[in-house]
């Protein structure tokens, strides 16, 4: 049984998303709203349901469209000599060659971005002059086998790095493509029209075949029951598509309820703490195109369908708040970067539909008095975002300074005060974009990262395979972690914490993290301890080993470089200040070494190197304890 569950998690790792899960709650929140039954009474047909302008309504765009109007013309304007590029069949094959998915994604996405800055441009100026080079683009991508990034290509029957023109896949670009799509056959058809009436009607036929018919027939998309972002991400595109393409109250019913059950799935799997696992960067992608999906679907039923008032769901929004450590640095764990604050505009929208004014109060502070025009292929969002321009920039920021958040079931724990703020995890180790890093922490001075969280460089064929845990950001040796008798920790459900705890009035975290090491370690306890005090972090390790294999080794990841020219004292610079991490000299050797960030990914939030601070016990016991502190000089 642990091989099928090991090799499930591989096949799912590879596709992007976690194995299998250690809690799954069955609210059914969606399901329970509706039947299909009660769905086709509530649905509001035939597109009344959009509240944009007309693409006539000058007036309504300007308003709309406000200070950024110029922009987007701009925009258009500089693509229309736009040369499309194609996808050549070794750019789709570079994939499985070498690894590399930008040699596929660079020019697909310059395409993509040209199609919207295209169609953005003429809603914003209306005078027709950008449709022929719209009508080009909509044209080319007519004419493309599969709108599918080559690394997702693995959801075909045929495997492969080259899409089959026999199976139309929906994936992320595939689907926010075809959502894109959609729009602009709702607003431009009657202009293609008066050029000729092909080339709507091959739109039309293409989005039918990419989209509407493989939503409703195909059960073998793995996200339709996947607790990752992909889940919400694909079914906001399809009920999308199918709002702005079909009318007939039949198959939209059968659609739409299909989304409800499949959204259900993501939602079930998540916490009622409302933490997103797969890490704050990835929050817009996750617990946010959620709420795009529960929002149009709101829109979509007349307000009929709505669960914004779940507490779980505002949780679920308020994470983006909590994790914000100031100054454009975010927690990080995961595939997450621990730079981004995050979307204002969508984070506001979330906040006023949750009542949540932690989140309004947080988006306007992001926002700084500015909303600037949104590009992208995402133009439900950008919509979206000109709606609540207004009303996000007429609202006071505030940030959250709750002193501790603390989320039991994930197993996440923020602390702060004046001058640190401190990120533990527990967890286990098949979480969404899951590293080996049960334990460890992320300690801030004044906002900025002092002991860190590399995350993730460039995503590779290699990322999303059995080979991921090679990667050196994805080890347990490369996080705040022990190597516990020569061993780091393993990647699966299996391995996962106990005893996770958290005790506000000591501000104090624990977790056994003896679980998440291979039983060949002979670790039978590891208790990993934080106490956060005003001026001091302390950091207690207390375990009892099996058997004596090698000498224990302490691992600190931190981007300022370290000296350690005092025994049992590292001294780091963090702006302006000088901080201390102590330790027994006695019971370690001290070592450092330079881990240079070659992959531009992470090199542009981190510079060229951070610092894996080393301490190799000098003594071999059964049981013991290590404590070690960071306080300010």
């Amino acid at each position: 049984m642990r091989n099928i569950i090991r090799l499930l998690s591989m096949v799912l790792l590879f596709l992007g998303i976690a194995g299998p899960s250690l809690a799954y709650s069955p609210r059914d929140l969606l399901q329970k709203e509706a039947d299909i039954n009660r769905l086709k009474e509530v649905l509001v047909l035939n597109q009344k349901w959009v509240t944009y302008p007309a693409y006539s309504d000058r007036k309504g765009w300007d308003t709309l469209f406000g200070p950024s109007k110029e922009i987007y013309i701009r925009r258009g304007e500089s693509r229309l000599s736009y040369a499309w590029k194609v996808i050549k069949a070794t750019d789709y094959l570079e994939f499985a060659k070498s690894g590399s998915r930008k040699v596929m994604e660079n020019p697909f996405e310059e395409n993509n971005n040209a199609v919207t800055d295209l169609f953005l441009a003429e809603l914003a100026e209306g005078k027709g002059r950008f449709i022929p080079q719209l009508i080009n683009g909509t044209f080319f991508y007519c004419e493309m086998t599969s709108w599918a990034l080559s690394a997702h290509l693995g959801i075909q029957k045929v495997k492969g790095s080259l899409p089959d023109y026999k199976e139309q896949i929906i994936e992320l670009t595939s689907g926010d493509m075809a959502s894109a799509f959609s729009w602009i056959y709702y607003y431009m058809k009657p202009e293609f029209d008066k050029v000729t009436p092909l080339v709507a009607e091959r739109l039309r036929s293409e989005l039918q075949k990419r989209i509407l018919d493989p939503y409703v027939n195909n059960d073998t998309f793995w996200w339709l029951k996947a607790t990752n972002n992909w889940n919400v991400w694909c079914n906001f595109n399809a009920l999308e598509s199918y709002m702005l393409l079909e009318n007939d109250p039949d198959r939209l019913a059968r659609a739409v309820h299909r989304s409800m059950l499949s959204v259900d799935h993501f939602i079930n799997y998540n916490h009622d703490d409302g933490a997103c696992e797969e890490g704050t960067s990835y929050w817009g992608h996750a617990a946010g195109k959620m709420f795009d999906y529960l929002q149009l679907l709101s829109e979509v039923t007349g307000g009929k369908i709505s669960i914004f008032d779940h507490p779980m769901i505002r949780h679920m929004g308020e994470f983006i708040s909590r994790s914000y450590v100031g100054n454009g640095w975010v927690v990080n764990f995961a595939d997450a970067s621990a730079q981004g604050g995050g979307d204002p505009p969508l984070i506001f929208r979330y906040g006023k539909a949750t009542g949540s004014q932690e989140m309004m109060a947080f988006a306007a502070y992001l926002a700084q008095g500015k909303v600037p025009a949104m590009n992208g292929r995402d133009i439900y969002r950008i919509f979206q975002t000109m709606q609540c321009r207004d009303e996000l920039l007429q609202t006071k920021g505030e940030l959250s300074r709750a002193p501790y958040s603390w989320y039991p079931e994930t197993e996440v724990c923020y602390m702060r005060n004046d001058v640190f703020m401190l990120a533990t995890k527990g967890g286990f180790n098949a979480e969404s974009h899951n590293h080996n890093d049960l334990g460890t922490f992320s300690l801030y001075v004044d906002t900025i990262p002092l002991f860190i969280d590399a995350g993730v460089g460039t995503y590779t064929r290699q990322t999303f395979s059995s080979e991921r845990y090679t990667l050196w950001t994805m080890q347990s040796d490369y996080h705040n972690l022990p190597r516990v008798n020569g061993f780091s920790q393993k990647d699966g459900a299996q391995y996962k914490a106990k005893d996770t705890r958290f005790d506000a009035a000591k501000m104090l975290f624990s977790t056994d993290i003896a679980g998440a090491y291979p039983k060949e370690s002979g670790v039978k306890r590891w208790v990993r301890s934080y106490t956060l005090d005003k001026k001091r972090l302390l950091i207690k390790d207390a375990f009892t080993l099996d058997s004596l294999l090698q000498p224990n080794q302490i691992h600190f990841l931190t981007w300022q470089k370290p000296d350690f020219s005092t025994d049992g004292k590292i001294l780091l610079s963090v702006g302006k200040r000088e901080v201390v991490l102590s330790y027994d000299a006695k019971a370690f050797t001290a070592s450092c070494e330079p881990v240079v960030q070659e992959d531009s990914r992470l090199s542009k939030v981190w510079g060229k190197e951070i610092f894996r601070i080393s301490l190799l016990a000098k003594e071999r016991k059964i049981q013991g304890s290590y404590s070690y502190s960071v306080t300010l000089k």
